[in-house]
């Protein structure tokens, strides 16, 4: 017993171990998802992973924009130098004006769809300046008359705050010989890859040694999502796994969660599936009836599908005189005392019909025996009634002729039927008949509360559990046998 606790113990703390090194690498794969998107965040608050990630993806510096802020920094240094209104100085704005014009027209944000930041460069340059053009804002702003007038400290603060980070943030990434953009996070994902399919090579193994039937496929099948561990693609799914593993090596309670997705499959499916069940149930009977079986089955034709038997019994016939012996032996002994009473009643009101009896009633007796005549004939009616039928079961001709008079009944009923006219007004109102019903009442079934019924499927499990332990805990008394 210890050690199969020990095995145990082991085995959750290795499942611990691989759940939390497989929410590692979900969230390195949920960080490398999200970089791009979000590298303007990253450069803004933590420039060093910047560094770090950039070759990664295969991004680096764009060189239209990167010369473009390195000639303003030159700007800078120039005017610490010479001053703002030196030759040098005027040079070196004729220059970043130029560079200003061909960056609006030739948009190096474009090519990793960054177009936006340099609609918002050109709207702040134009706020700024108060011009419609953003070239001659641009051209304006780079002028030593405005810089003069604004101040030079002023507007170069205005820049490096409000248009340097956007220019800053474009960049260029490379395209592999695939043609898509350089990605080389197989590089650190590589290695969680081996790991999660030694480990599910050698689930496998065990899989296949506990049940032998099982094929490769089959084992590898028994831990279908750990498979999302080990593609290349829609990296994303691998929060499936996660989510497992932590649920098995009960450091995250997924029961409630579970349940209800459970709930929803279980409810989707049993909607689905009763109603597809009971229209394709009725769609036969239909087509049945429409391809003419109803006739075939009426005239006993030869092409009629074989009838199969599997006890040698006629069920009609066995459930027919299984119930007439029952009415005779013991439904009709519990109601004769009502039959008798009825029969009285009328026997009774013959009597006061007949003109001769009601004269009789005024002589004294009369009407004392009267009613014993009339109960005691109703009592030989009733008896001898009730002995003939016994007598009809019983008896073998009787039977025999109860039987020949059942079939000719069967038979003039069927010849009747079969008249043209009848029998094609009979499949028309089945067929409709059965349309309705598909119409009224399956539709009730597939809307019906599943979730109604689960939650009472639920229930009775726990009652019937909770009985077992009861079951279980409870000491029953021996039965002490003679």
């Amino acid at each position: 017993m210890k050690d199969i606790k020990s095995s145990k113990r082991r085995n959750l703390w290795f499942e611990g171990f691989m759940a939390i090194t497989a929410t590692v690498n979900l969230g390195l794969v949920l960080f490398d998802l999200s970089y791009v998107p979000w590298r303007d965040f990253y450069l803004r608050k933590l420039p060093e992973i910047i560094k770090i990630y950039d070759p990664i993806k295969g991004i680096e510096a764009h060189r239209d924009t990167k010369s473009y802020l390195e000639k303003v920094d030159a700007l800078e240094e120039q005017v610490k130098q010479t001053g703002l209104q030196s030759p040098q100085v005027n040079n070196r704005l004729e220059e970043i004006r130029h560079l200003s014009s061909e960056m609006i027209d030739s948009n190096p944000f474009a090519g990793v769809n960054k177009s936006g930041t340099l609609e918002k460069i050109k709207n702040r340059m134009r706020d700024r300046i108060g011009n419609e053009s953003a070239k001659q804002s641009f051209a304006t702003f780079w002028s030593q008359p405005y810089l003069s007038q604004k101040g030079w400290d002023q507007e170069n603060n205005f820049f490096n705050q409000s248009i340097r980070p956007l220019i800053a943030s474009n960049y260029y990434r490379q395209i592999g010989e695939s043609g898509e953009f350089v990605d080389d996070f197989w590089m650190i994902d590589l290695p969680f890859v081996i790991l999660f399919g030694i480990e599910l090579l050698g689930h496998t193994f065990l899989i296949r040694r506990q049940h032998p039937g099982f094929s490769w496929l089959e084992a590898v099948l028994w831990r279908w999502y750990d498979l999302f561990l080990l593609l290349p693609f829609w990296r994303g799914l691998r929060i499936i796994p996660v989510l497992v593993r932590l649920d098995q090596a009960q450091l995250l309670n997924l029961h409630s969660v579970r349940k209800q997705v459970n709930q929803g499959i279980v409810a989707n499916f049993a909607e689905e599936l009763t109603e597809i069940v009971v229209v394709r149930v009725i769609n036969q009977v239909q087509g049945s009836i429409q391809q003419g079986e109803l006739t075939r089955w009426l005239s006993q034709q030869e092409n009629l599908r074989p009838y199969i038997d599997i006890n040698n019994v006629n069920e009609v016939e066995a459930i027919a005189g299984l119930l007439v012996k029952t009415i005779v032996y013991q439904v009709l002994p519990e109601i004769q005392p009502a039959i008798v009473a009825i029969l009285r009643h009328n026997i009774e009101t013959v009597f006061h019909q007949v003109p001769v009896y009601r004269n009789l009633q005024n002589l004294p007796g009369v009407g004392h025996a009267q009613t014993q005549l009339s109960e005691q004939l109703a009592t030989q009616i009733t008896t001898n009634l009730y002995k003939t039928l016994v007598s009809a079961v019983e008896d073998p001709v009787g039977a025999k002729l109860t039987s020949h008079l059942v079939q000719s009944f069967s038979d003039a009923l069927g010849s009747q039927i079969k008249e043209k006219h009848v029998l094609s007004e009979i499949q028309s109102l089945l067929f409709d008949f059965l349309e309705e019903i598909k119409l009224n009442y399956v539709q009730r079934l597939s809307q019906e509360d599943i979730d109604q019924i689960i939650e009472q499927t639920r229930q009775l499990r726990t009652q019937r559990s909770v009985s077992v332990v009861v079951d279980k805990s409870t000491t029953l008394p021996k039965i002490r046998q003679g």
